[in-house]
C-alpha cells in the first residue's frame, strides 16, 4: 500500500486550490454568513482533547447558535445524553468547529475558532425555552468562516425524502444498548419509553 506521507506528495496529485476556494474564507461573520446560520437548526460541534476528538450533533430551533457580534458565536448547551465529551474537550482546549447544515441547501458553512463555556446568569436566561434555560452556553471566537462545496451533499442526494431508510431495517437504541449491557440495560421497553422521555426533557 502507498501511503501519502508529506504536504508535497498530497499537493502533487491534488493541485492548486481554485480561486473559489479561498476567496470565500472571512475571518468574521459576514452580512451573508449570517442569513446561513439564522436559518439553520443543525449543526455540527468538532472539538479536541487529550482522548481524542470528538463530533457531536447540535439541533434547535432555527437560529439557535446566537450571533453575538461579527466575530462572536454562542451556542446553549440544551440536554442530552449528559456525557458532555464536547464541553470536556472545550475546558482543557479551546479549538473548535461548527458546520452548519439547513434542510434542502446542498452547501454547508464552517466556523472555526476558539471557544470557553460561560454560566453567567444572565446569558443562560436569555437562552430559555419554555421557561428552561441551558446549563452552560459556548461562547466562540471565530477565526474563519466559509462555505464547503455542495458536492457531498448532491452525491449523498441528503434531502431526498424518496432515500430515506426504512427504520425497521435499523437497529434501535434498545437494542444496542441491550447487546452491549448483555441486555442489563436498553431492550424493547427503552425504545417504547423513549417518546415520552424525550417530550419530558427537550429542553
Amino acid at each position: 500500500m502507498t501511503v501519502i506521507e508529506t504536504v508535497e506528495q498530497l499537493e502533487a496529485i491534488y493541485g492548486a486550490t481554485n480561486d473559489a476556494s479561498t476567496v470565500k474564507v472571512a475571518d468574521h461573520v459576514t452580512p451573508l454568513y449570517r442569513i446561513f446560520i439564522e436559518k439553520a437548526p443543525f449543526a455540527a460541534l468538532a472539538t479536541i482533547g487529550p482522548e481524542g476528538i470528538d463530533c457531536s450533533p447540535r439541533g434547535d430551533l432555527p437560529g439557535f447558535v446566537r450571533i453575538h457580534d461579527p466575530r462572536t458565536l454562542m451556542l446553549p448547551d440544551r440536554r442530552g445524553n449528559n456525557r458532555v465529551d464536547s464541553l470536556r474537550n472545550i475546558v482543557r482546549d479551546p479549538r473548535v468547529s461548527l458546520m452548519f447544515l439547513i434542510p434542502g441547501s446542498g452547501n454547508a458553512v464552517r466556523a472555526n475558532g476558539r471557544a470557553h463555556l460561560s454560566v453567567d446568569p444572565e446569558l443562560l436566561a436569555s437562552f430559555k425555552v419554555e421557561g428552561k434555560a441551558p446549563r452552560s452556553v459556548m461562547v466562540m471566537k471565530v477565526e474563519e468562516i466559509y462555505f464547503q462545496c455542495a458536492r457531498a451533499i448532491v452525491r449523498a442526494d441528503l434531502w431526498n425524502p424518496d432515500k430515506r431508510v426504512d427504520l425497521k431495517t435499523l437497529p434501535t437504541p434498545g437494542q444496542i444498548l441491550a447487546e452491549m449491557s448483555e441486555n442489563k440495560v436498553g431492550g424493547a421497553e427503552y425504545d417504547r419509553g423513549w417518546a415520552a422521555r424525550a417530550a419530558a426533557t427537550m429542553w
